[in-house]
């Protein structure tokens, strides 16, 4: 069911900051529960979207079906409802789009920036700090089962503005030749994001910086294909001190909708957006009208993580 922004067309027209073709998104992946990591995420790109006056797209990365939960989707989107995150328009599902990708994959293959590649994980093991070390990128295959990389051109460097961490810059020859299709046959996620964020439309991206790498690839990718490069802006990462990265700590419990004023009041604070007392208890529809209000992303520029010292199971 499609769902309407959190404020009004004249609201948001007041405002200096009105981009009615501002469009966002939030795409997780319905392999488990949404952690605290994930709904600062979500979070921030709700906000960002609508205090642009925009709209907010949710779409679900399930095209890796081994590892999705059945059900997972739904309690996703029960939860991000209860904490006022609605989006706008039908929620799209990735795996229910393998005809767009095919067709972009057929057309990197025609302007030969594909290779067939049969080297196993088990093979590539010890280039797991450098990258892809080329091993088919002029060598026929072997028999067998084949992954198809895109071929990046070396040496390439991809740089764009980001609106959070500055300019950034890769050397891809460094890290090159992701997989576009898996060796079982299924689409990537570099090929299949870059594919979906132009058929929706998506002009801006705000998610985490952990895939600062990934965009380089993508917009390698979005040069090739021919299609539009959002604005993106990659959001400090949530990290345990000693646990490592939020969303991987055995620590961090899935986030409770019994508990969203509390959590989303949290989520903002880690946002280094904290409400006023006067908003400590109050709903998410309250929380985020505030939030919308006083949304900036300078307030964390050039920061790629924000450490925290205790259990955020605890929070």
């Amino acid at each position: 069911m499609p769902r309407p922004s959190a404020e009004s067309a004249a609201a948001c027209a007041a405002r200096d900051d009105f981009q009615p073709n501002y469009v966002g998104r939030f795409a997780p992946s319905p392999t488990g529960a949404l952690h605290l990591g994930s709904l600062v995420a979500a979070v921030g790109s709700f906000l960002d979207a609508r205090q642009a006056g925009g709209r907010w797209l949710l779409r679900m990365e399930d095209l890796d079906t081994s590892r999705v939960i059945p059900g997972c989707s739904d309690e996703m989107l029960g939860t991000l409802e209860t904490f006022g995150l609605h989006w706008d328009g039908e929620v799209e599902f990735q795996s229910r789009r393998t005809p767009l990708y095919a067709e972009a994959l057929e057309s990197l293959r025609a302007i030969g920036r594909t290779f067939e590649c049969s080297c196993s994980r088990r093979e590539l093991a010890d280039n797991s700090d450098t990258g892809y070390p080329g091993t088919c990128r002029d060598a026929p295959p072997r028999c067998g089962p084949t992954a198809t990389r895109f071929r990046v051109n070396d040496p390439d460097v991809v740089s764009w503005m980001d609106r959070i961490q500055g300019e950034c810059r890769f050397e891809l020859g460094t890290f090159r030749d992701p997989i576009v299709r898996r060796r079982d046959g299924a689409f990537a996620y570099q090929l299949a994001v870059v594919v979906d964020d132009a058929a929706q439309g998506v002009s801006d991206v705000v998610r985490g910086a952990d895939l600062l790498q990934s965009t380089a690839w993508q917009i390698h990718l979005q040069e090739a294909l021919a299609l539009p490069t959002p604005r993106y802006g990659h959001l400090p990462l949530i990290m345990e001190d000693e646990h490592g990265k939020l969303s991987k700590s055995r620590r961090s419990l899935a986030i409770d909708p019994a508990r969203a004023s509390d959590q989303l009041h949290t989520a903002l604070r880690l946002l280094n957006h904290l409400p006023p007392a006067e908003l400590q208890q109050a709903p998410p529809n309250l929380l985020l009208a505030w939030a919308i209000e006083n949304w900036r992303l300078d307030r964390f520029q050039s920061r790629q993580k924000i450490v925290v010292s205790r259990p955020m199971s605890h929070v």
